[in-house]
């Protein structure tokens, strides 16, 4: 599983929720399964989710986490291209190593149907704020075009590493999606690259 900050009861629970649903599926993990792994009470998990279903919703903390720890191996050598190739084979991995494809196309639908925030879209999680930043060094170095701001260089990967996961999701994962992206999303993304 990717690192969480367990310093706080949310994150506790959040880690304890993924380990579980990837262990023994979303379906037969249970909120009392949730509390004992996590070592909390049950206040504590009600006061911080609804209940179950509102856990699908972390997975982009989960996300921004993994996120955290790979700017600490991002090399200022590679060049901006490359360092998104990196993130999006190092995140995809994870996926396909600990989240299950049903666990992935759950979170997607309830972004699909949710009334309130989505998550997956708010701009001022690490995940964005990251692109942005590689994709304004990159403008800086010439690297990334200046055609479109960092912000719209930002969305369109975004956009791009959606539509390879909801394939990926709704082929019921018959391939690799780290194999898959890494030959894939370099030609989605050859518009943004200075040649």
């Amino acid at each position: 599983m990717p690192r969480i900050s367990t310093k706080n009861t949310k994150g506790k629970i959040v880690s304890a929720a993924w380990k579980l649903f990837y262990e023994l599926g979303y379906d037969a993990t249970t909120v009392d399964d949730i509390i004992a792994s996590s070592r909390t009470s049950k206040g504590s998990f009600y006061h911080y989710f609804p209940g179950k279903d509102a856990l699908l919703s972390s997975l982009s903390t989960l996300f921004d986490d993994k996120y955290e720890e790979l700017m600490d191996q991002l090399s200022p050598e590679m060049s901006s291209f490359d360092q998104l190739m990196f993130l999006n084979r190092e995140l995809f991995s994870m996926i396909e190593n600990t989240v299950s494809v049903d666990l992935m196309a759950r979170m997607y639908a309830t972004q699909l149907t949710t009334q309130g925030d989505k998550h997956l879209l708010d701009r001022n999680r690490t995940y964005y704020k990251l692109l942005r930043k590689i994709a304004a060094q990159g403008q800086e170095r010439g690297e990334i075009t200046r055609e479109i701001s960092a912000a719209e260089v930002s969305r369109h990967y975004a956009m791009c590493e959606r539509a390879l996961i909801y394939e990926w999701c709704i082929r019921g994962g018959d391939y690799s999606l780290a194999s898959e992206s890494a030959r894939l999303l370099p030609l989605m993304l050859d518009f943004i690259r200075v040649k």
